[in-house]
């Protein structure tokens, strides 16, 4: 089957999008094609030329003379024009010389421009489509590190003689590769040591790659590996029990003794200083983590002294506070731990999450039906010393009966319990609640069930 160039790279353009969208990967304001800006990059190349700091040649190549502009080329890695040798068979006048528009080669995609039938070079088109955008000034600029030399000086130097400006990007910020462990390489479709986007997400979620990112700088290598995913599973899966367990305080369904109000405001004060110094010192996310970690194990330690005492009060705004800032903190790095959160499942996740909490309901009428047992108190009074007697021995009784027939209803409801825990379902029965959450590639969900 014979299909264009043009229709192929829709077809890869759209699984890209794709892609970005299961990794909850925000979308640019506005999406720019190379094929659909030919005539700007011409125009672009037009006034480099005219500027002086560029050559066609009789081939039908045009290059930017490097050595003629040389006074700023080698900014970001201090490459030197001047050491460089003469090109050996090329049409370059220069070995660092590179091309703005090259000559059309057999069966090729080409374009019809001033200097023959040819494409663009490597670099142009991020030149022309970003000035188009943003004008003749980017304040920050990404990319791999293996673009700075040579794509980023070139486009620095294509934009500086086109604007005229003194300096065109304010900021390139260069991020590390992704490795697969135990391997020198980047993870790349040539060396067949990649895993993709779809397969990854199979197994684990969006939130687990995200975490396994933020615990190392961005500029970084960063080695995947089964372990790594797992670190990454098990800090998802401490923070969304932290604020399950936070939340259940704050109703009131886990009673704790009195806490340290004090050293909980300090700790959440010291937290917020750690991590907007963290992400003032080239967004530093390994340290703001580690932070974070640190304020849920001070938060997890007050929540531990569990009592009997249902009359201890209870600190809901220090924890309201810890969890929103918690919360706040993820959810600008797209990660979210809320209340209604969904699971990994795809289409039908929200059926699964649907079928569960009425399981899980209907579970805890049950549990709640069979241990809602008469008490003593509860009898009618009774005339006399021997009535009364009586009386409070047939209502021992009476329980004694009631809980030897219900007893089977407590066990069907520990059994299911303990099936649904196979599967990643846990349930926990607290005095007038069951919670669950869904453990699932590392992504938790989790409901209150509240008493009927």
């Amino acid at each position: 089957m014979n299909i264009s160039p043009v229709a192929l790279a829709r077809i890869y353009e759209e699984d890209f999008k794709q892609d970005m969208a299961a990794l909850k990967v925000l979308p640019p304001t506005v999406y720019m094609r190379v094929t659909d800006n030919i005539p700007q990059i011409i125009s672009f190349i037009k006034t480099i030329i005219s500027s002086g700091q560029a050559y066609a040649t009789s081939q039908g190549n045009v290059y930017f003379d490097v050595n003629s502009w040389g006074k700023r080329y080698g900014v970001l890695t201090a490459i030197n024009p001047d050491t460089q040798d003469e090109a050996a068979d090329s049409d370059k006048r220069h070995g660092k010389d590179f091309a703005l528009w090259k000559a059309a080669k057999p069966q090729e995609l080409s374009w019809n421009s001033p200097w023959g039938k040819g494409r663009p070079g490597w670099h142009i088109e991020c030149s022309t489509i970003s000035s188009a955008v943003f004008g003749k000034q980017l304040d920050i600029h990404t990319g791999g590190i293996d673009l700075a030399f040579p794509h980023h000086e070139n486009e620095i130097a294509q934009c500086e003689v086109y604007h005229q400006c003194e300096q065109w990007g304010n900021y390139f910020l260069h991020s590390g590769h992704l490795h697969v462990k135990g391997s020198e390489e980047k993870m790349s479709k040539s060396l067949k040591n990649y895993i993709t986007i779809k397969d990854f997400l199979k197994r684990c979620s969006s939130d687990q790659f995200r975490m396994f990112c933020l615990r190392g700088r961005y500029s970084s290598a960063v080695e995947f590996s089964e372990e790594s995913m797992e670190d990454a599973k098990n800090l998802l899966q401490a923070i969304s029990s932290f604020i399950r367990d936070a939340n259940a305080y704050i109703k009131g369904q886990l009673v704790c003794d009195p806490v340290r109000e004090d050293i909980l405001w300090e700790r959440l004060a010291n937290t917020k200083v750690t991590v907007k110094a963290a992400f003032a010192d080239d967004f530093d996310t390994s340290r703001a983590v580690a932070a974070i970690m640190d304020l849920i194990h001070h938060g997890n330690r007050q929540l531990k002294a569990v009592t009997k005492d249902a009359g201890s009060p209870r600190s809901s705004v220090v924890y309201g506070s810890i969890i929103s800032y918690i919360e706040g903190f993820f959810s600008a790095l797209g990660m979210s731990f809320e209340e209604r959160q969904v699971a990994v499942g795809g289409d039908k996740s929200a059926v699964l999450s649907n079928v569960i909490e009425e399981l899980v309901r209907f579970r805890s009428k049950v549990r709640h039906y069979a241990l809602a047992l008469p008490e003593a108190a509860d009898a009618a009074p009774v005339e006399g010393a021997a009535g009364a007697q009586g009386s409070k021995q047939e209502q021992k009784e009476k329980r004694k009966q009631l809980m030897q027939e219900r007893k089977p209803l407590l066990e069907a409801c520990d059994s299911l319990r303990g099936d649904l825990a196979a599967f990643g379902i846990h349930i926990k029965d607290r005095a007038a609640v069951s919670t669950w959450e869904i453990v699932e590639g590392g992504q938790t969900e989790k409901q209150t069930e509240k008493k009927s």
